[in-house]
């Protein structure tokens, strides 16, 4: 075997029995359906080693050519948010006031969304996910990323699902056009492409979700066994 194929022996797998198996995708489950998008959050602040380590959680999800294409930015300084607040909305109002187009923004009104987003600013953290092109392993711009939307996007999932595990509220935003989210973080845009921004913390007293969020589809519906 080549040096570049070397491979070790897999010695952290945990087998269970097929019952267990079950009792632990069940319990899995009612944790996860736990997990919704909010709107409303306090302002309690959360210690940034908790955040660090979801977004080291994230960091573990497979990627094309195990390169790794992404990078997180964690911000909780309080000018910065208003200033992400400030661009956004500004893309809210435009989107919301006709640039949607009506089919979306009729699928949008059964969650009561509008341009408003002061949640950008009370939340605590705002975790700002980018791809990259290019970089691979050692950050060299000269290498090719593969299969990137695909590998940001799981990692996006690992992050979502570390936050709340370790008891935190979420929200993934996607104003559009982001290119000025690379410009707020100091990130070059061509190699450092915004993919989504996820808004972290406590639920605020009195939080509320909609009755339309709670309605998933189900298993018959969105999966088919041959």
């Amino acid at each position: 075997m080549k040096e570049s194929e070397a491979h070790h022996p897999l010695t952290d797998f945990i087998e269970y029995g097929e019952e267990e198996m079950l009792a632990r995708a069940q319990i899995h489950y009612q944790e996860v359906k736990r997990r919704h998008s909010i709107r409303q959050f306090s302002d309690r602040a959360v210690p940034e080693a908790i955040i660090a380590q979801c977004i080291q959680t994230a960091s573990t999800a497979p990627s094309g050519a195990n390169h790794q294409p992404w990078h997180f930015v964690a911000i909780s300084d309080p000018k910065v948010k208003a200033q992400i607040r400030h661009e956004a909305e500004a893309l809210e109002r435009s989107f919301y006031e006709g640039r949607a187009g009506e089919e979306w923004l009729d699928a949008l009104k059964p969650l009561g969304t509008d341009a408003n987003k002061s949640y950008l600013e009370r939340a605590p953290w705002l975790i700002a996910v980018f791809s990259q092109k290019r970089g691979g392993m050692e950050n060299d711009e000269s290498k090719t990323n593969y299969y990137v939307h695909e590998s940001v996007g799981i990692a996006t999932g690992f992050l979502l699902q570390a936050l709340h595990n370790a008891g935190l509220g979420t929200l993934t935003h996607t104003p559009k056009p982001m290119s000025f989210l690379s410009k707020v973080c100091g990130r070059d845009n061509d190699v450092d492409r915004p993919y989504m921004l996820i808004i972290a913390g406590y639920p605020d007293e009195g939080a509320s979700i909609p009755d339309h969020a709670t309605k998933k589809k189900s298993l018959d519906d969105i999966c088919t066994f041959i």
